[in-house]
Formats: structure tokens, C-alpha cells, sequence
């Protein structure tokens, strides 16, 4: 069993940053692969970035590559989502995710890999 807690979101400005952090809870956080989702008003869940075990490997969906950078600190069971040059696009509530599986640098993409969710952190970005 894993609780993630999400942290960071809020108001920002288009072509501002937020930083997003999610803490991992209640199970040794090294041996999931973790990930972030969006989902805005009317629309499907959908999938952001996600991180390899071992943190070595990275994945994004082409709308924020080069905008937005998910990290890992095992140590703190930690997983964040730095989002720079945000857009009104990326308005929605963020959810992060866990998920057992693959090999130790496998990059999961589709909710069916993720076992454990977030609660969400809400993103609002103005124009």
C-alpha cells in the first residue's frame, strides 16, 4: 500500500512557474515508478510525465516537453514536477501516481500501470 500526498499547486501567471511535490507514504517508494496526471473540467485524465524506479529515465507527453522536468528523491519519497512557461492549457487538477512493474527504468504512461493515486493538487493558470 502506497498514500501519496500532493503539495504546490495554486494561481499562476502564463509564462510562470509552480513547482508540484508528492510525497510517498506506507510502503518503500524506491520500488514504484511514479508519475503525474492531469485532468481539466470535462475532459479525461490524462498523462504528463512519469519516472523510472531508479530515476534514471524520464518520459512527457510532447504538449509540456521542455516546459516541465519530474524528479525523484527516494530518500524523501518524493516525486515533483517543476512546470515552467506555464499556459491556460495546463489548467487542470494534478494527480500524482504509482506503479509496481517493468524494470527498473521503465517509464509507465497509461493509468492502467498505476496502482496508487493522489488525492490532486489544483493548477490554475491565467492569461
Amino acid at each position: 500500500q502506497v498514500q501519496l500526498v500532493e503539495s504546490g499547486g495554486g494561481l499562476a501567471q502564463a509564462g510562470g512557474s509552480l513547482r508540484l511535490s508528492c510525497v510517498a507514504s506506507g510502503s518503500t517508494v524506491g520500488a514504484y515508478a511514479l508519475g503525474w496526471f492531469r485532468q481539466a473540467p470535462g475532459k479525461e485524465r490524462e498523462f504528463v510525465a512519469s519516472i523510472s524506479r531508479n530515476g534514471g529515465n524520464t518520459y512527457y507527453t510532447n504538449s509540456v516537453k521542455g516546459r516541465f522536468t519530474i524528479s525523484r528523491d527516494n530518500g524523501l519519497s518524493t516525486v515533483y514536477l517543476q512546470m515552467n512557461n506555464l499556459k491556460p492549457d495546463d489548467t487542470a487538477e494534478y494527480y500524482c501516481a504509482a506503479g509496481l512493474g517493468g524494470s527498473l527504468y521503465y517509464t509507465p504512461r497509461w493509468n492502467s500501470e498505476y496502482s496508487y493515486w493522489g488525492q490532486g493538487t489544483q493548477v490554475t493558470v491565467s492569461s
